[in-house]
């Protein structure tokens, strides 16, 4: 009898060693596939939703309701930002509007692209796109230019009727990027990028460094901000080349030496 407890009790013990065990290693159902495209949209700049460049975000809403996406874009990117609005079956004419905004919350503005457009009544969707200037590294305080860090994209309906208010309508938003490189480099650079909650808090990764916390989706290979470019090798192949044009004109024009007229006891 004294046996039989013992070994009951050990299975006892086993079973719940072992329970744990097993529900560690199945997967959550909450947990979703990593990288997948966002499907839902930010009320506000500080619930705007992060979407990585070539991602195509979608999400539901109403016409009226305020959407926010955000993006991160480095030095030497020129960023695209395009949305489709799907509009409900009856309708009369409304305008929708995209708004890019950088880290400092200051709109940029569009190079070129129809950030605002009208749809007319019965139009099953709309499309909006804007280019904005190419990110530099560098700026003078004064000025808005586009600096690396994140870029916020707002898209609302600035005029419609009121009894399309409230109406629902599907959104797909898209953030891409050319890089221009050299040619719209400057001298100088960010001590940080402009990022959310870069001055607020940080927190200590193990080998002491400190990062914003709330920059970790920005570019995998760290941000570009820095002297180099690639305005470095073209400076220095001019210079290759304008040295060779000289030495290949002084070839030219300083003949074979003694001219034939004077007389070679001279």
């Amino acid at each position: 009898m004294r046996i039989t407890r013992v070994l009951s009790a050990a299975l006892l013990a086993l079973g719940l060693a072992a329970g744990p065990a097993a529900a560690d290693s199945s997967p959550s159902p909450s947990a979703s596939a990593d990288g997948a495209a966002p499907t839902r949209a930010g009320t506000s700049f500080r619930t705007a939703t992060e979407v990585r460049q070539g991602q195509q975000a979608t999400a539901s809403g109403s016409t009226g309701d305020y959407l926010y996406w955000s993006f991160p874009a480095d030095t030497g990117q020129r960023p695209t930002v395009r949305a489709t609005v799907r509009l409900p079956a009856t309708h009369g004419a409304q305008t929708w509007q995209i708004d890019v905004y950088d880290g400092l919350r200051r709109r940029q503005a569009c190079q070129y692209g129809a950030a605002s457009r009208t749809a007319g009544q019965g139009a099953s969707s709309v499309d909006l796109a804007c280019v904005l200037r190419t990110v530099r590294g560098w700026s003078e305080p004064w000025a808005d230019d586009p600096l690396p860090g994140t870029y916020y994209v707002r898209l609302t309906v600035v005029d419609l009727g009121s009894a399309d208010l409230g109406k629902p309508v599907s959104v797909e938003v898209r953030a891409d990027s050319k890089d221009i490189g050299g040619a719209a480099a400057v001298d100088g650079s960010l001590a940080k990028p402009l990022v959310p909650g870069i001055a607020a808090k940080s927190q200590e990764s193990g080998d002491g460094s400190r990062t914003a916390v709330l920059s970790s989706f920005g570019s995998d290979d760290g941000w570009s901000s820095g002297w180099w470019s690639d305005r470095w090798v073209w400076t220095a192949t001019g210079g290759v080349l304008a040295a060779l044009a000289g030495i290949g004109g002084y070839a030219l024009t300083r003949g074979s030496g003694r001219p034939s007229r004077v007389p070679p006891n001279v």
